[in-house]
């Protein structure tokens, strides 16, 4: 079945394609996207990063449209983005709450034969030889209809990814949207991180029955099944002790469970499949392979750190507030970070350190810690404040492998410092 030479890269690994031989479907997943994908429903999947939702998708959607969301994106941006991948250009003119008006350009040829099929060719404006051809839309209150039907021409499905870095209002209004997508038999498929069953219900109650929820999670077992058909197919076999230390370091999390993987074969010298079975035994030779990992994570939390203590430092009056709740958060134990921690929980700590911080200031500052993160392009969430469970969790779990294997230095001790030299900082966030 599995051929010599076959390499430790091919097996495991973080990767931007389907890994196969430790692919591993759990509570069958793929079988329930793949019956939900035949029906008149939208789909969510929800999971945490790393957990699988991109492979999941992949495999179930492999031509879809495929839109990113980022902090600062609004609806109209995924419209345009969707329509752009279809080779047109939606120029918005006016917004409002009965929609967007503006025209429609069609600038490749794909958009061209798209309009021709919904025949819309006799509506086209503009010079021939300008290339570019455009209609308007927005004349009625029947906006969405046109993004819905050109999509439907496209024969392609809908799919919107990191669905938690749109702002609360605009994941509101793009739930709404769903609803009339629903009545336009346009179905999409939202992906993103959330820690609460059926958001997009929550947001929009009207979607019941109108969308179906697949949360992606990891057990114990369903990591072990990764190393165990990874390890079949390279010939090699993880002991016991390294096993359990993998599990326990991924966090639930099938991507830092690949990536260690593969760095402890690395360690062990195991690049490939060869006839006699391999072993991978040396408990030293993985907790380093963990710290490297780790280590090679510093970069991208030390900029988190530095992003996150600027915008404190804008905001004068509440910095105090601000950096005494990421030493809170930040020095949670992984279990409340993964589940949630809870704003009593943050304040309780939080005034027993500094009994100047009120709750109310604290719950204003908490709703806008996702913004305090977001780098220029609108990526960068590590930790964010579910409203409406009023709890702060970690939305990427690597955070906790590199807490435990990195001594740390985070910027809030020295931000409580000078907060308390100038006599400030712990009044409500005027910005």
């Amino acid at each position: 079945m599995f051929g010599l030479g076959r390499k430790s890269h091919e097996v495991f690994g973080i990767s931007t394609e389907i890994l196969e031989d430790s692919y591993v479907n759990r509570g069958s997943i793929d079988e329930l996207a793949e019956r939900l994908i035949k029906r008149s429903t939208h789909i969510a999947l929800r999971g945490e990063s790393k957990c699988g939702k991109s492979w999941v998708r992949q495999k179930n959607f492999p031509d879809a449209i495929t839109v990113q969301c980022r902090l600062n994106k609004c609806v109209t941006d995924l419209y345009e983005d969707a329509l752009s991948q279809l080779g047109l250009k939606l120029i918005v003119e006016q917004t409002g709450e009965k929609g967007f008006r503006g025209k429609l350009e069609a600038h490749q040829e794909i958009g061209v034969k798209l309009l021709a099929k919904l025949e819309l060719a006799q509506e086209v404006e503009g010079e021939q030889k300008s290339g570019t051809k455009s209609i308007p839309v927005g004349r009625d209150l029947k906006d969405l209809r046109f993004v819905a039907d050109i999509i439907k021409a496209s024969g392609r499905r809908l799919v919107i990814e990191d669905f938690h870095y749109l702002a609360p209002a605009e994941r509101k209004a793009f739930a709404f949207d769903l609803k009339a997508l629903w009545d336009l038999q346009t179905y999409v498929v939202v992906i993103g991180i959330w820690a609460e069953n059926n958001l997009l219900l929550w947001l929009n109650p009207d979607l019941a029955g109108r969308i179906e929820e697949i949360s992606i999670y990891w057990s114990k077992d369903e990591l072990e099944a990764v190393l165990t058909k990874g390890a079949d197919a390279l010939n090699i076999e993880f002991s016991p002790a390294i096993r359990a230390k993998m599990v326990e370091d991924a966090f639930g999390t099938v991507g830092i469970l690949q990536a260690i993987a593969l760095k402890t074969l690395d360690e062990h010298g195991i690049f490939e499949r060869k006839l006699s079975k391999q072993s991978a035994a040396d408990i030293s030779k993985y907790e380093y392979a963990a710290a490297t990992y780790a280590e090679q994570l510093n970069p991208l939390y030390q900029t988190f750190a530095q992003r996150v203590a600027k915008g404190i430092r804008t905001r004068k009056d509440a910095t105090g507030i601000y950096a005494h709740m990421l030493k809170v958060v930040m020095d949670a134990d992984s279990a409340d970070l993964t589940r949630g921690l809870h704003i009593d929980a943050i304040f309780a700590r939080a005034h027993q350190n500094e009994p100047r911080i009120q709750k109310g200031n604290l719950r204003q500052i908490l709703t806008k810690i996702d913004s305090l993160q977001i780098d220029d392009d609108g990526r960068g969430l590590i930790l964010t404040f579910d409203h409406g469970k009023n709890e702060v969790f970690v939305v990427d779990k690597q955070l906790l492998t590199y807490r435990k294997y990195c001594t740390v230095h985070w910027p809030w001790a020295s931000l409580i410092e000078q907060s308390d030299q100038s006599g400030g900082g712990y009044d409500a966030d005027q910005e």
